[in-house]
């Protein structure tokens, strides 16, 4: 290892763990606000307890994920001053912007309505604290659009001029900053991958529930509800995965070449199926590859000219002067593969499933035995039935976590395909890191964060697998039965707030 690139070397190490870790609880965050909102919504409309067992069970779910979320976040924005502090005089005009909505607008607005939920359940009316929960998920949504803004800023740089007196780039317009089509775009595809990584979360729980065949009426509703989200959300992430894909062509083209290992630019370019490249030389020496395809995917046209890795490195030396800009090519090409692999891989159990309870197979229950049946197809699916139903919970408990590996995948992607800048264009990464931070302080910190959350994964993890286990809580009649005014009816006015769970 070159000395003088360690303290870089290690500081981008750091930043990847905690980020990695810290993104394994967002898209979950986003998206189990929005399902508990939705489960509390039939509850409030239909009044069957099924549905409020339901939101008090992915509630309390919800709650130890948000909490974890919280904790692992802060510890991300220490790093701008720890280790990045060249990044931080650099863009603190402009990347502060964003963070500061977050945290002022964003992360307080989900904070107060989070609380108002968790202990209004015996004070407020049903539709008021219905309405506090719909709050934490637009909270939840809003606060990942100013974080994304401003890693988008950090990927297409807008908005800003260059201060010669002081070295410092320089906001000029922030609304383009909010609003440039990196950031929209980025935006989308986070939201859509959320709803398959929360869909298939429930998916995976409820299936459990059902292999051991306890709390039925609560995990079959459960199970389609998640079947919906993984489903709508796989399409969608496809759709906002294409059109970030074509923002990527244009704006980071060096990103695109790695992620398909293309070395020279050619019109009509493969796409890659399967890959082995020689980094040294330039060159695949085994290429498995679809013609014309990543043309179409990058441009809308299967005879647009793709860029090389070759070609682009060439002309970013031209452009910013000697040097190698080239990302690690098989990190990028496999993050890729990977993101996309695990993420319709629970795309297609989802969409398996959703096609199998419509059908009747996996809900046994629901078969119909009238006279409007044929007996033929009762009997081929009560025969089939019993393999079918096992074979998917087990397939659907072990898919549970894919979402969380391509989301992941997708980060080390988006963040390892852009170097050697950590403003695309603008600034290197060696040259953003803190001068004065040495080899050992920066081992040492990455050293006590990783034990660190070493330990939160295994609290974490007991949680979830505890409250899990447990199923959904019984009703009181308190749970039945709410306050019709906000503090509460008059016989349990005097009562103090209580924490729901």
């Amino acid at each position: 290892m070159d000395l003088a690139l360690a303290p870089e070397t290690l500081a981008r190490w750091q930043f990847g763990i905690t980020t990695v870790y810290h993104f394994l609880f967002v898209p979950l965050t986003i998206s189990l606000a929005a399902l508990v909102a939705m489960l509390q919504t039939a509850w409030v409309r239909t009044e069957k307890e099924k549905y409020l067992r339901a939101t008090k069970f992915w509630g309390k779910l919800f709650l130890i994920n948000i909490a974890m979320g919280v904790v692992t976040g802060i510890v991300q924005e220490f790093q701008f001053g720890m280790n990045w502090s060249d990044y931080s005089r650099f863009v603190g005009d402009i990347f502060g912007a964003p963070l500061a909505f977050e945290a002022l607008i964003a992360f307080f607005f989900e904070s107060t309505f989070i609380g108002l939920w968790i202990f209004g359940w015996d004070k407020l009316p049903k539709k008021i604290h219905l309405a506090c929960i719909w709050m934490v998920s637009i909270g939840t949504i809003l606060s990942a659009y100013f974080i994304l803004a401003a890693n988008s800023w950090m990927q297409h740089p807008v908005g800003y001029r260059m201060n010669k007196e002081t070295g410092r780039a320089e906001l000029t317009d922030f609304l383009q900053v909010l609003t440039q089509n990196t950031a929209v775009a980025q935006v989308f595809h986070t939201l859509t991958a959320a709803a398959l990584t929360g869909g298939a979360f429930m998916v995976g729980i409820a299936s459990y529930h059902l292999l051991r065949k306890k709390h039925i009426p609560v995990m079959r509703t459960s199970l389609r509800l998640g079947l919906i989200a993984v489903v709508i959300g796989g399409l969608l992430t496809a759709i906002s995965g294409d059109t970030l894909a074509k923002v990527m062509f244009k704006q980071q083209p060096m990103k695109m070449a790695a992620a398909e290992a293309l070395w020279d630019g050619q019109k009509s370019a493969p796409f890659s199926v399967f890959a082995v490249g020689d980094v040294d030389k330039g060159h695949n020496k085994v290429a498995v590859e679809l013609p014309g395809l990543l043309s179409f995917l990058a441009d809308s046209d299967f005879d647009s000219f793709v860029p090389g890795i070759n070609d682009v490195n060439k002309s970013e030396q031209e452009k910013f002067g000697p040097g190698d800009y080239r990302p690690a090519i098989p990190v990028a090409y496999w993050g890729f593969r990977w993101m996309i692999g695990f993420g319709m891989a629970s795309f297609g159990i989802g969409a398996l499933g959703l096609w199998l309870t419509r059908r009747k197979f996996l809900l046994p229950a629901a078969l119909r035995t009238g006279d409007d049946e044929r007996p033929h197809l009762v009997l081929f699916r009560t025969a089939l039935n019993p393999r079918l139903t096992r074979l998917y919970w087990l397939t659907a408990i072990g898919t549970l976590g894919f979402p969380l590996i391509a989301n992941s995948w997708g980060w080390i992607f988006t963040e390892m395909g852009r170097q050697p800048w950590v403003v695309y264009g603008v600034l290197r990464t060696r040259d953003a890191v803190s001068p004065s931070v040495t080899q050992g302080e920066v081992l040492t910190s990455m050293l006590v964060f990783t034990a660190l959350y070493a330990v939160l994964a295994v609290i974490e993890v007991r949680l979830l697998v505890k409250y899990v286990k447990a199923g959904p809580p019984e009703l009181t009649e308190a749970d039945l039965n709410p306050p019709t005014k906000i503090g509460g009816d008059d016989k349990n006015s005097d009562r103090p707030m209580a924490f729901s769970y």
